[in-house]
């Protein structure tokens, strides 16, 4: 019994014992590399070590991005005492900006309870908050020193710039394009600890900082824009503008300014519009600044030399029985002149009969073979990110009227980047030469250092020519065509953009915007352009000026966008040394010429004020108030409007119908006509007089006097044009909704 007794002590121990062996092995041989990983876990902590981001620079080597040294605040959850009590204690001082969720106490707190070892409180403080913090000295809170983006001329080319994230990844702009060469190679931190958490020792691998970008951006002609650009906006109210100032002999962006803009310190709670970069990325239709092209085209094909004659046809042109119209200005100046015009005084008035008439006769596949060859249709390879390539069909979707249309800058979509492009290579003899806006990056040349290139303007085009570089036309060709852009701003519609002591050639726009709501031409939002450069013989800088839906009273090229070509060519030409080729004059001459300057359609047609009334009212087809108005407002028994095809009017007052790729839209629902009731005056329109009031005659009185009565009235007032009012739609005596916009035309 007693030898069995021990048999099995033994036998249990062997088993204990092979159990205890076989786990053991287990242990130490299969699972080591496991066991080693997790008490490297434990004992160990990797940290990466952020690079410095590249600087970007200015073509002088002026900062325009830096990365700047900043503390950043952490907790190690497991040491704070009380998280709830901390949290919002540090979110009373980190807390600045009201739209910031990332630093209230809810958000600090919930990343306390989210992690033991790790959480963020505030990143990247100003150095004010950070001694704040740093006073409190809380158990667990501790700091980190960062690096933060910082631009240190706020706005100043913000999306050209672009910002970027927390996590140093750009975002946007040139921050964005160039991000991989820009944010370096990070380094790492080897961090050992010990049970209670203590740092015992480090190893560190340093960063490798990012390269550095040399822009074609000059910062004082790039402030010179902004400040344009920021008077133009407080005058005339427009949605958004956009200037570009272009090398023509090289490429270069000299300065491209948007407004409204953002400051990329501090983007996170601006408005997602005032980021985009509108110059490359907004497709809007050209207008007549387009028909450059068409005399481009037919310069160079021999089809008219500046002083070929081409008929006018008394301002009136079918094709394919769509009716096109010359505005007012242009028929009575054809008219003077028997109905032919030379080629320059067409582009001088601006005359869509002559633009179309050359498009026909160069048949519709040459003039799309130059529309490609200006770069339209197409992207330029610029390094900004979220450029588009406008919209451009190819011959074979063209309708019958197309032809009819593009020579106006209709149909097609271009964005003010191409725009600018276009006239530098009309400008440069002929060239196009795609444009770019990184000068020099440091991984791309063999030098340590960088070396400021100073604009100097030239007239000798590289050699060899970039890719995508082509001659387009002829150095005969583009001298023809910059004398006739010369006569538009001495004769034409582009006196405006005359400059003191300078030669100056351009071109005006005014485009009508496609309704969202409707799907055809808006009779109240434009975009009105002027591209130009200076001097003529000798061009120094091109300039595009592109204004989105200005004020109504500015919403021509000629007023909205041609002044601060002037305005910013004078200054700039003046800063870059550029000798004068022109007398100097008096600041009285130059008030005359502006003030006799035309414009693309200097007095509104009565059926377009007809329309205006319509469309801003928002009236019914069936609704009497809709009829048609002699001058002085009253309207006219039995007129109704032509059988025309519905139309509206383009840059410089022609008809044309709604564009050919507008979705078809629903009639507007049937209503109840209102009861007419008898007029309260000759002429004209009472409609159902309960809750109505008297339209008040406005004839001889100025703005203000007219929207003080129409106030006073309970009425709104749409301004035409400035001076005494000599239009009214509808007319006085009418009775009309409290509320409605009346319709007033003022003549100086």
């Amino acid at each position: 019994m007693r030898r069995i007794r021990i048999v099995v002590a033994l036998t249990l121990f062997a088993a204990w014992a092979a159990i205890i062996g076989a786990r053991l092995f287990w242990l130490q041989v299969v699972d080591h590399h496991k066991f080693v990983l997790e008490a490297k876990g434990e004992q160990e902590r990797t940290f990466e070590v952020a690079p410095r981001r590249g600087i970007l620079y200015d073509r002088d080597l002026h900062p325009l991005a830096v990365s700047v040294y900043a503390e950043s605040a952490y907790a190690v959850p497991y040491d704070v005492t009380d998280k709830a009590a901390d949290a919002d204690l540090l979110a009373k001082i980190v807390h600045t900006n009201p739209d910031d969720r990332y630093t209230t106490a809810k958000s600090i707190l919930a990343r306390m309870n989210a992690s033991r070892d790790f959480s963020w409180v505030a990143r990247r403080l100003d150095p004010s908050v950070y001694q704040r913090v740093k006073a409190l000295h809380l158990k667990g809170i501790y700091f980190v020193r960062e690096f933060k983006r910082y631009y240190p001329d706020q706005t100043l080319a913000a999306q050209v710039l672009g910002y970027v994230g927390s996590d140093e990844q750009g975002l946007g702009g040139l921050e964005y394009e160039f991000n991989k060469e820009l944010r370096g190679v990070p380094g790492r931190m080897l961090t050992a600890l010990d049970a209670r958490r203590h740092v015992l020792g480090s190893q560190e691998r340093d960063p490798k900082p990012g390269e550095n970008l040399v822009l074609t951006i000059d910062a004082n002609i790039q402030y010179m824009a902004e400040k344009a650009l920021d008077e133009n906006m407080e005058r005339t109210h427009a949605e958004h503008g956009t200037i570009v100032v272009q090398d023509p002999h090289t490429g270069q962006i000299l300065a491209l300014a948007n407004r409204p803009t953002f400051n990329p310190n501090n983007y996170r709670f601006d408005n997602p519009a005032q980021l985009e970069d509108w110059a490359v990325s907004d497709v809007y239709e050209p207008g007549s600044t387009f028909k450059l092209v068409v005399y481009s085209a037919a310069l160079q094909q021999n089809i008219i030399t500046p002083e070929s004659m081409i008929p006018t046809l008394g301002g009136h042109i079918n094709v394919s029985g769509r009716i096109v119209h010359d505005d007012n200005d242009a028929i009575r100046y054809e008219a003077q002149r028997g109905n032919v015009l030379t080629a320059s005084q067409a582009l001088w008035q601006s005359s869509d009969v002559a633009a179309i008439e050359l498009a026909e006769r160069m048949g519709k596949d040459n003039f799309y073979k130059y529309i490609r060859a200006f770069g339209f249709g197409q992207r330029t390879g610029i390094s900004l990110p979220g450029e588009t390539r406008g919209l451009l069909k190819p011959p074979s979707r063209w309708q019958p009227t197309t032809i009819g249309s593009i020579p106006m800058g209709q149909e097609i979509g271009v964005t003010p980047l191409q725009l600018v492009t276009m006239a530098s290579t009309v400008a440069n003899g002929g060239v196009y030469l795609p444009p770019h806006i990184v000068l020099e990056q440091t991984q791309k040349t063999p030098k340590t250092g960088l070396t400021a290139d100073t604009f100097h303007p030239g007239d000798n085009l590289p050699d060899p020519l970039p890719p995508g570089a082509h001659r387009v036309i002829s150095e005969m060709a583009s001298a023809e065509l910059r004398k006739m852009m010369e006569g538009v701003v001495l004769y034409g519609t582009g006196i405006p953009a005359q400059l003191d002591g300078y030669s100056a050639a351009g071109k005006t726009g005014t485009a009508e915007k496609i309704d969202p709501r409707t799907h055809t031409y808006s009779k109240t939002k434009f975009v009105a352009s002027f591209v130009g450069f200076a001097p003529v013989n000798d061009p120094a800088v091109t300039i595009a000026v592109v204004m989105d839906s200005p004020e109504h009273k500015y919403h021509f090229g000629t007023l909205a966008s041609a002044p601060v070509f002037r305005q910013l060519a004078q200054e700039v030409l003046e800063y870059l040394g550029v000798p004068h080729d022109q007398p100097l004059k008096t600041e009285k001459q130059i008030a005359q010429e502006i003030k006799s300057a035309p414009v693309e359609e200097p007095q509104q047609q009565l059926g377009d004020m007809n329309s205006l009334f319509n469309e801003i009212n928002h009236l019914p087809p069936d609704d009497p108030l809709r009829q048609q108005y002699p001058p002085g407002g009253a309207p006219v028994d039995g007129q109704s409007n032509p059988p025309d095809v519905p139309a509206s009017s383009d840059s410089d007052g022609s008809m044309h119908p709604a564009p050919p790729f507008a979705s078809e839209t629903p009639a507007a629902a049937q209503q109840p006509p209102p009861i007419a009731q008898p007029a309260g005056a000759p002429g004209s329109v009472t409609v159902n007089a309960r809750d109505k009031v008297v339209v008040p005659s406005f004839l001889g009185k100025s703005v203000r006097d007219v929207i003080e009565q129409a106030g006073a009235a309970g009425l709104g007032v749409q301004v035409l044009g400035s001076g005494l009012a000599h239009q009214q739609v509808p007319a006085a005596g009418t009775r009309v909704p409290e509320g409605t916009q009346i319709v007033v035309s003022f003549q100086p």
